[in-house]
């Protein structure tokens, strides 16, 4: 029996690998053009986009307009059509076990829903069983618990049969809204040990590897 039948999964660096190989470089390029002269490393993006947030850091660190905002936005989306993220190692597997034992499967990411869709049929062969994506209303999107609550509706889960996997904050701050236990996806973030070491405080639980993952849901 599964400790949890609902998984809700983050996307990006939890299931498929997009900030260095995907995110971060198309970043570079928007810089070039609407910031020439400014520069990031991807270890300071990667950072920034824990802490103080995406969003946050093109405010702060490059006083981006919220015109500019949207720009880069619709830059990036145009973008990733073309480059598809690598998955996570051992995701695949791990995925369809998790399905094949009757879990159900959700996402609740910052990233597109068509974007989404289109890396779990890639990469995985099947497709979530729910998406809520950056396409919802701002009041809706991660932090906000409202997805969480939508789930639960939706399938008449209690919020113990709900367990969050994610590596940013926003995402503890949705879960303890909800009452919903999260587990940190803490392998893609194993260059980054400030990071693992505030998300496993954090978090209720947290995993270096999906096997780690893994070996908790199934050998309960």
């Amino acid at each position: 029996m599964l400790r949890y039948p609902c998984l809700v999964l983050d996307h990006d660096d939890t299931v498929v690998q997009s900030e260095a190989t995907v995110n971060y470089p198309f970043f570079v390029e928007f810089l070039k053009q609407y910031r020439p002269g400014m520069t990031i490393t991807e270890h300071e993006y990667i950072s920034g986009c824990f802490a103080p947030g995406y969003i946050e850091m093109c405010r702060q660190r490059f006083h981006f307009t919220e015109e500019e905002l949207l720009i880069e936005y619709n830059g990036w989306k145009q973008h990733i059509r073309s480059h598809i993220p690598a998955p996570c190692p051992n995701i695949r597997e791990f995925l369809h076990r998790y399905r094949a034992a009757g879990g159900t499967i959700c996402v609740v990411s910052q990233s597109a829903q068509e974007n989404i869709l289109r890396d779990y049929r890639t990469h995985f062969d099947l497709e979530p069983d729910l998406i809520y994506g950056w396409d919802l209303a701002p009041e809706h999107r991660k932090p906000s618990p409202w997805a969480l609550e939508q789930i639960m509706v939706r399938y008449g889960f209690s919020p113990a049969q709900l367990l969050v996997i994610d590596d940013m904050k926003a995402a503890v701050n949705m879960a303890r809204a909800a009452g919903v236990e999260i587990g940190f996806a803490g392998w893609g973030r194993q260059g980054y040990p400030d990071i693992c070491a505030e998300m496993t405080e954090l978090c209720d639980h947290a995993f270096l590897s999906v096997a780690e993952l893994e070996s908790f849901l199934f050998d309960a």
